[in-house]
Order: C-alpha cells, then structure tokens, then sequence
C-alpha cells in the first residue's frame, strides 16, 4: 500500500495547506516520507509542527518504525487502544477482513474532535469526512446511549449502531478506558470518560477527585467534573485544545523527545525541552516540577510520555498544556514506579527523588520545600472534597492507600 495524505491544519481562522505525507506498507515494514508544502514554508505565520523532529524547511523527513511511521506530530492524533478496538470492530462488522494501518485509524476518526488542530484527508479528496460514522458530535443528553453503547463494547455484544455512535466522536486523547466526546450543556467539547462493568472502584470519581486536589495544590489542569448517568459516575473533561471554534495545535511530550510508546524518558529530558521551546520556561519548568511532586503524592503511575502535552503558543513557542489524565493508583494495586522517570536515578515514585532534581527545574531547596508544603497540604484535604464528590465509603476506603502514601 502507497498513500498519500495532504495535512492541513486550523491556524489563524483558516485551514491552510501544511504538506504531504507518503505512508508505505509493506509486508514487515512502514515507513513514511512528509515534506512541507511550498505555500505553508511562504506562510508569514508558519511554524514546525514539530520543532526538534520536523524543521520547517524544504527538506524531507524519513519515519520508519515497527510501532507507527508517521511522523510523532500525526502519530498524536491517531487513537490509541480503545478508539482502536472500536475501528477494528467497526471495518469486520462493514465486511473488511484486511489488517488496518496507521493511515486507516488516522482517517477513521471524526474530524470534528481530533486533537489540537490537523486535519487530513487522501490526496484529491474534497474534504475532511473519512471517518466511519458520519452523525453529529452527540450532545452531553446523550450520554446514557453512549454508556450502553459503550458498556457493550466491553461485554462484546455491540452492534452496528453501537460502534457508529462511538466512532462518530473517536478517541481523541488515546487510552484503554471507554471514552467518548460530547458537546457541553455550554456548546464546548468535552470528553466523556465512562466506568468500566468490571471497575471494582469508581475510575471517574478517582480522576475528578485528583483534578480537584490538583487545582487546589496550584496545578494548571484541565477542567472537570462528574455527572451521574443513570446512577452511574461519568467523567466530563473540558477540551483544553480548542478555544471556541479554534483548533489549538498540539505535540506530546513523546513526539517532542522523538520517542516512542513504551520508550524510557525523564522529567528531566521534558524540561530540558520546556528550556528550549517554551515562550516562558521558568515558569513551566516549576509548573511541571509542582506536577512530579503531586504525581507522587497521590500515586499518579501512568504518566507515561503521551500523559504530557504541549500547546502552541505562537512565534514558535510552545506552552505546557494543563495536566490531565491524573488517576490515582492504591497502594496495594501497583507498585510506586512512574512511567515517566523523575531523573536518571530510577522510576522510584518518592519525593526525596524529587527535591533531589529540583534544580533542573530551576528551584533553589526553599521553592521546593515551599511546593511540597502547598501540594502536601491540598492533598491532606482530600477525604473532604470527597464527599463533595458523593465518593461512597467503599470507594473512599479503596483510594485511601493512594492519598495517604505521600512518597516521602
């Protein structure tokens, strides 16, 4: 197979051109070749759409790799296991029996809801409608469908019809657990993170609850809150990459450091790339040391580099994006390692690991005594803002391991 995708993006109120990327697939091989086009490289406001992996030149950039090829800017906006399993499920139900590319789950997504601000179609096609389900990005009243939808999924019995709902809206920030994108009661995105049949504690109430705590120990987050589906907890996340009708371009941690899934990086290795492309790199680098500390504390272990965002700025910069997809993890589940390792020493989740870098963060040992203090003393109230959440005793007992081990 031989394609060729045009990549356009959303940027300054229009969808201008950005290049081409030529996918091959072979038998025990991908790879692909993306050049910038001529129009974008004339573009005043250009940009790289990756600034350490794709420079914004007339050169072209080779991928080849076992996992993806597609450049880590686009491998961004491919769903990961869940909106995988649905795009699978979804071609055998239509009668395709061929093995699926990159190219296939790129494209089978509602254009809508992608992360950050690409947009793709095959080389000639009018416009940006390849994904499976053609419907509208379902309204937030349609959550009790998309969780039976969902739940189905899981239990195998799904229908057509189940898998068109979900596809409609894709997996926009990737993951194992069900999600899917709604439109808020205010208009706005928002992706709809549903508990599992077999959860044997409440997975969104646990997400909304770090979201909380983190907010309240200084942390730049995304936004959410919990809605009760049909007795059952669903997590509603603000889209963080969109400002109204506006598309904001996203990277990975991942793509920035020219990684791939399962690859070992540090916190350190991100700061040195906040050092080099944010627009104000002390203050994300004590942004992102804050998030170690309270990673730690509350046994944030996935935070593996697709958990770490940037967003563009302008004039070539990028910015943290805020945290998400903060899950705390007992004690007694997993053992306190990190995905992402503080520094060279090791994924030990401790925060004596932690003041130990905090100079790579640019904080002298009175900030960081100062952060842990901030975060130890949010996180202690945690008991309280779950019951402002409705956690039951069961759940509230489950997570007590999480919140009660401070790393240190």
């Amino acid at each position: 197979m031989n394609e060729i995708i045009e990549v356009h993006i959303d940027h300054g109120g229009e969808t201008r051109l950005v290049g081409h990327c030529r996918y091959v697939v072979k038998v025990r091989n991908q790879s692909s070749v993306f050049e910038y086009a001529d129009e974008w490289l004339s573009y005043s406001e250009a940009f790289a759409l990756d600034p350490a992996n794709l420079l914004l030149d007339t050169n072209p950039v080779y991928s080849n790799s076992e996992k993806s090829a597609l450049p880590g800017a686009m491998r961004d906006t491919v769903p990961e296991r869940w909106g995988k399993k649905l795009i699978r499920r979804a071609f055998r139900k239509s009668g395709e029996k061929r093995s699926l590319s990159e190219i296939d789950y790129l494209l089978a997504m509602n254009d809508q809801t992608r992360i950050g601000a690409l947009r793709y179609k095959r080389e000639g096609e009018i416009d940006f409608e390849y994904d499976i389900g053609r419907n509208r990005v379902p309204r937030v009243t349609q959550l009790p469908a998309l969780l039976n939808a969902a739940d189905a999924v899981q239990r195998k019995t799904e229908t057509a019809d189940d898998l068109k709902l979900l596809l409609n809206e894709g997996s926009p920030l990737g993951g194992a657990r069900p999600k899917s994108v709604v439109v808020d009661k205010k208009g706005q995105l928002a992706i709809a993170k549903f508990p599992k049949p077999d959860d044997d504690r409440s997975i969104p109430h646990g997400e909304i609850l770090a979201l909380t705590l983190a907010r309240k120990a200084g942390l730049n987050v995304a936004f959410g809150q919990l809605q009760s589906v049909a007795g059952r907890p669903v997590a509603l996340i603000k889209r963080f990459d969109r400002a109204g009708e506006y598309r904001i371009p996203f990277l990975s941690a991942m793509s920035l450091l020219g990684l791939n899934d399962g690859d070992i990086a540090t916190y350190t290795d991100i700061a040195e790339c906040v050092r080099i492309y944010s627009s104000a790199p002390i203050e994300d680098l004590h942004e992102l040391w804050r998030r170690i500390v309270f990673g730690v504390m509350i046994g944030n272990l996935d935070d593996h580099l697709r958990n770490h965002g940037f967003l563009y700025e302008g004039d070539g910069k990028w910015r943290l994006s805020p945290a998400y997809d903060l899950n705390p993890v007992p004690l007694e589940e997993k053992v306190r390692e990190l995905a992402t390792w503080i520094s060279e020493e090791g994924p030990e989740a401790s925060v004596d690991l932690s003041r130990r870098a905090a100079p790579f963060f640019a904080l002298k040992d009175n900030q960081a005594e100062h952060i842990i203090g901030e975060v130890s003393q949010a996180i202690a109230g945690w008991r309280d803002v779950a019951r402002q959440l409705n956690m039951t005793v069961a759940d509230t007992a489950a997570y007590a391991s999480a919140f009660d081990c401070d790393g240190v």
